[in-house]
């Protein structure tokens, strides 16, 4: 037999957004769901010249991973890895990443 789950009748709803984030924080996942941002955030934080050339592959640990086109890009890009790093971590409280690892885009 199922039962029916009373709701309390003094408690008011509340938006979606309030209680996953309420969620999120209690779970301790709410750093990883931010760490992830930067899959979808990387054009914007590294800007237009570097988007072109290389595509966010995954996320491990706080290291991203990122295919690049071309050896000259990557060797460009590893002599810029910590400017890149303080790009994707600017403005983040939690889910900063400490490590940018370049692979050869298959």
């Amino acid at each position: 037999m199922s039962r029916i789950r009373a709701r309390k009748s003094n408690v008011a709803p509340q938006p979606v957004g309030d209680v996953l984030a309420r969620y999120l924080d209690k779970s301790g996942l709410g750093a990883r769901v931010e760490a992830a941002s930067v899959l979808t955030d990387w054009a914007q934080r590294v800007g237009p010249q570097i988007a072109a050339v290389t595509t966010p592959s995954g996320l491990h640990d706080q290291t991203l991973f990122v295919a690049v086109a071309n050896s000259a890009w990557m060797m460009e890009l590893n002599l810029m890895k910590h400017e890149l790093i303080k790009r994707v971590n600017s403005g983040r409280k939690e889910g900063q990443i400490r490590q940018i690892v370049f692979q050869m885009a298959a």
